[in-house]
């Protein structure tokens, strides 16, 4: 299903910021040659996760769930000088791709790419985060919360992506399939913890936006 009248997608497209040329190229490819290229977040929701990076000015980013790396590279936009950007997948078939594309971003040793299980490679990260993006398994992404919450800097910010799934998460029947029964059960979790403020953005498939508090 389309996430939006055409209509108003292209009107809101035109007065939103230009999709960088190497964001074309890789959105472009992703379409040409990858598997379910819709999973690719794309111009709009990439220029959201550009601004928030960019607002946020975060030293440590935590992605899970990279796909061919569109948007590590919106988030990287706004790293410092000294921040880093961590992005983890499990689908090691893409390698070859997200790294030509972090190669030819610019922003050298920022990105780090890991393959494996997200939930085994967090926690051995030691970090503390300032802006986290959740678009993998959503049959994960309460756990994912779990792992990172506590690890977030005061005013942390965590996205995650899919929460609307395609409208959906409005049927409460008890026959839903696995991943709109997570889904439900990490929008209501989140809406109920006392650590984050939260707002659900109808762009595209839906963002949950989280503040740590």
């Amino acid at each position: 299903m389309d996430f939006l009248d055409p209509q108003i997608e292209e009107y809101a497209l035109k007065y939103t910021a230009a999709e960088p040329q190497l964001l074309q190229e890789l959105n472009r490819e992703t379409w040409q040659k990858v598997l379910i290229p819709r999973m690719l977040s794309g111009h709009m929701q990439g220029r959201f996760l550009s601004l928030i990076s960019k607002l946020k000015q975060p030293e440590n980013i935590l992605e899970i769930g990279t796909y061919t790396g569109y948007s590590a590279l919106c988030m990287a936009e706004g790293l410092p000088e000294n921040g880093e950007l961590h992005t983890i997948d499990i689908n090691e078939e893409l390698e070859t791709m997200i790294r030509s594309y972090f190669a030819k971003s610019g922003f050298g040793d920022k990105l780090h790419l890991h393959i494996g299980n997200a939930l085994e490679i967090i926690p051995t990260l030691n970090k503390t985060w300032d802006l986290v993006f959740i678009d993998a398994d959503k049959n994960n992404y309460s756990n994912y919360f779990d792992l990172v919450i506590d690890s977030m800097n005061p005013g942390g910010i965590i996205i995650a992506d899919n929460v609307l799934w395609s409208g959906k998460v409005l049927n409460e029947s008890p026959e839903n399939d696995v991943d709109t029964k997570a889904l439900q059960a990490f929008n209501k979790k989140v809406m109920a913890d006392p650590r984050v403020e939260n707002q659900l953005l109808p762009i595209r498939d839906g963002l949950m936006v989280l503040r740590k508090i």
